[in-house]
């Protein structure tokens, strides 16, 4: 069995590469398993099931599939006990299983809709043919009424007399229908296909899921899980002989590489028609395998240890000086959770200043450089949910700590900006605020002198209050961060200052009005030795 890696692991022992388990399952073969061949559960609820199997009472008065000399397949429904067995099997009523095979369904979670597979058939309950005389399986939806019943049975537009489409199952939302196909366009014998369910019930044009998951043999009998986890059968790709199970991961725009479900699962025979119950972790799938009962059987199973597929993605850059461009090897680069938990940590390359990391797919991150003399930066970033995605570039430019302004020394941070007649510190004040906050615990000598200013709307007297409260505002939240209140002090300096020519009676844009409402921060006491000028 191959290794398992949870998410969690990964997350704790920061681990940089893609991992994958097929899970580990106990099986069990089902007493409602006959000589024939029995196959195909789907979930009807939390305590029924629908599966396929042949019906003998028809073999006097229906015909027999040529293929194996057997009834034709009609859809039972049974109950599911406690230890998982299927008692209390019946036919289901309906308007739904008629002359050929009905076989494989798919409800919706209000279990009000059923797609299944069935022969070609018209409403007149009379067979179709093909050009070549085959009557080809066709996918059909059909309603479920209050007593059980189906109803208003109907094909689906994307049939094709032609060829065959069948074996359906919805993804969790219910936005997309999987089935297979050996329409013109399949790269095999038999295709998995995926199709958009529109909002208004109508269809997108069904899409091959490509040669990740299909071959130039037989791949058949999808299933996705809740968590987009495709499970199917294949003789294609490598196994234990015949059909096997296995698993792939859907993302936005890629699939994984599938992986073998392993024994006892997989056998040299066929095994094939898994589904998973993700809550419960218990499924059923069914299987040809000398040791059952008949023909084909249904077996159930528990997964001890759940199919993982890891998605990871690469995020990279370099960290250079912000103003002149120069390159900082050696500055150290983090990278948080959502949670602010630290996952890695690394120093810029010594020669080229890189960095590089690899974390899960469809996550927000946040990278953190740092380097003496220069003010922390903070960069959220978001992976995609693509495993092929190409790696994100994030170049990280570090400030200096301190910057020269005429006869004053400034901390280097962007302009605390406010909203208009507002004081409340924004989201991204509080970013800058922090890197203040930053440089005062890095050196606990210095003094600094907040200033707040507004734009020029408004009484001149008016705004000198509302300044006033901006830096208070501002001193507040320094102070609240454990900087003590003899370090910060503020003022407000009202419409008195302005950095652009935006006076009143002067037309201007919100964007210019916003630059003039912004905080600065001076280093009173002591002044540092060095600082950029501007």
């Amino acid at each position: 069995m191959k290794k398992t890696i949870t998410v969690c692991l990964l997350l704790i022992s920061m681990l940089i590469s893609a991992q994958t388990t097929s899970g580990k399952h106990s099986i069990r073969n089902l007493n409602v398993n006959t000589k024939q061949a029995d196959f195909g559960v789907a979930f009807l609820n939390n305590n029924r099931i629908v599966f396929a199997s042949p019906n003998e009472k028809t073999r006097i008065i229906r015909q027999v599939w040529n293929e194996n000399d057997q009834p034709f397949l009609d859809l039972f429904v049974g109950d599911i006990d406690s230890t998982g067995q299927i008692i209390n099997k019946k036919k289901l009523e309906g308007d739904v299983n008629r002359k050929a095979h009905e076989a494989m369904v798919t409800f919706t979670k209000d279990y009000k809709t059923v797609y299944f597979s069935a022969n070609n058939y018209n409403n007149k309950d009379k067979s179709i043919k093909s050009k070549e005389g085959f009557d080809n399986i066709q996918l059909y939806k059909a309603s479920v009424n209050g007593i059980g019943e189906w109803v208003n049975v109907q094909k689906l537009p994307f049939n094709n007399d032609e060829y065959q489409s069948g074996l359906p199952t919805l993804n969790k939302d219910e936005t997309k229908l999987y089935f297979i196909s050996d329409r013109p366009e399949s790269i095999g014998k038999t295709d998995i296909y995926v199709v958009d369910i529109h909002k208004d019930g109508t269809f997108g044009e069904p899409k091959n899921m490509g040669d990740r998951i299909n071959t130039k043999e037989r791949e058949m009998f999808p299933f996705i899980s809740d968590d987009n986890i495709l499970y199917f059968s294949s003789n294609g790709h490598e196994g234990y002989g015949r059909l096997d199970v296995y698993a792939s991961k859907v993302f936005d725009n890629s699939v994984s590489i599938p992986i073998n479900l392993d024994q006892p699962v997989n056998s040299a025979k066929d095994d094939f028609a898994y589904i998973l119950d993700d809550t419960q972790r218990k499924g059923y799938f069914s299987s040809n395998r000398p040791e059952g009962k008949g023909d084909d059987d249904i077996y159930s199973f528990n997964q001890d240890e759940a199919v993982f597929i890891d998605c990871l993605q690469t995020i990279k850059g370099i960290v250079r000086d912000k103003d002149t461009q120069e390159l900082l090897p050696g500055a150290m680069v983090s990278i948080l959770d959502s949670e602010g938990n630290q996952l890695q940590i690394t120093a810029a390359h010594e020669d080229e200043a890189t960095y590089s990391f690899d974390v899960p797919c469809n996550s927000v991150y946040t990278l953190v450089g740092t380097n003496p003399g220069y003010l922390i930066e903070k960069q959220e970033v978001k992976t995609v949910n693509d495993i092929d995605a190409p790696a994100l570039e994030k170049n990280i430019d570090l400030a200096t700590e301190f910057k020269a302004v005429g006869d004053e020394v400034l901390v280097n941070i962007d302009k605390i900006y406010f909203d208009f007649d507002k004081w409340n510190i924004r989201k991204d004040a509080a970013d800058e605020l922090d890197k203040v906050i930053g440089v005062m615990n890095q050196y606990p000598e210095i003094k600094i002198f907040a200033t707040s200013h507004t734009d020029s709307r408004g009484p001149a007297s008016y705004n000198m209050r509302l300044s006033d409260r901006r830096a208070k505002s501002t001193v507040d939240y320094i102070i609240s961060k454990g900087i003590d209140a003899s370090r910060i002090t503020g003022q407000g300096f009202g419409e008195s200052q302005l950095v652009n020519d935006c006076s009143d009676g002067k037309k201007c844009s919100n964007d210019e009005h916003q630059l003039n409402r912004r905080t600065q921060f001076k280093v009173v006491q002591p002044e540092p030795e060095s600082a950029k000028e501007e």
